[in-house]
């Protein structure tokens, strides 16, 4: 993958342009179709759907962060994070509506990464908008294909004893990695280990440091 412009590993911001041969897919079509309809029809304004928009563009990663950091400081509540994920980010009034949450954990032996094979399908009410390179043709193809190689483009280089895993989202499912606590945060509270976990680490091309993404 070329990183000219690339953000969350060593070399600077990872963006990419959409390919420029992408065309409307089926859903956005029939999304454009039927939202057209509703407003045609009065049952929704073109205000009612400028809102919903900046509503979701004002979503940020920081809502994922806050389901990690509580994961790490409560065993019990990572059990249930694990074991339906929707339901345990309904827990801290997070509404997933009716996409299904599996979460996904790294540990030492295992790492796991998201992608979204056919479109670009992303727990938007986690984490807000999708970067561009997670929406492009080549990670979307490459990442199934080669993860290790695309890892280390992130600036994720893991050793040969650990297991990647490529997990495949869907229309009306959708990952989440628990990333790994870093060592040296046991006295650290959630709000400060809430702000150490990035995008990032959270689609798992990343992992989390001790200090926050950017600083």
């Amino acid at each position: 993958m070329s990183h000219e412009h690339h953000a969350h590993g060593p070399g600077g911001a990872h963006e990419h342009l959409p390919d420029a041969e992408e065309r409307l897919g089926y859903y956005q079509t029939m999304e454009i179709a039927v939202r057209e309809l509703l407003i045609e029809k009065g049952i929704i304004t073109p205000a009612d759907v400028r809102m919903a928009v900046e509503a979701m563009d004002a979503r940020t990663p920081a809502q994922g962060a806050r389901v990690v950091a509580r994961a790490w400081t409560d065993p019990a509540y990572k059990a249930r994070l694990l074991a339906d994920g929707s339901a345990a980010c309904a827990e801290l009034g997070i509404d997933m509506g009716p996409t299904r949450l599996v979460v996904v954990e790294n540990t030492e032996r295992v790492h796991n990464m998201i992608v979204c094979t056919l479109c670009s399908c992303y727990p938007r009410f986690l984490l807000g908008l999708p970067p561009d390179w997670y929406k492009s043709r080549e990670y979307r193809s490459r990442a199934v294909r080669e993860p290790r190689a695309v890892l280390a483009e992130f600036g994720t280089v893991l050793p040969d004893d650990v297991e990647v895993r490529v997990h495949d989202s869907t229309a009306d499912m959708r990952y989440l990695v628990l990333p790994r606590r870093p060592a040296g945060t046991e006295n650290m509270d959630e709000a400060t280990l809430a702000s150490l976990v990035g995008r990032d680490a959270m689609i798992g091309v990343a992992l989390v440091e001790t200090k926050p993404p950017g600083s």
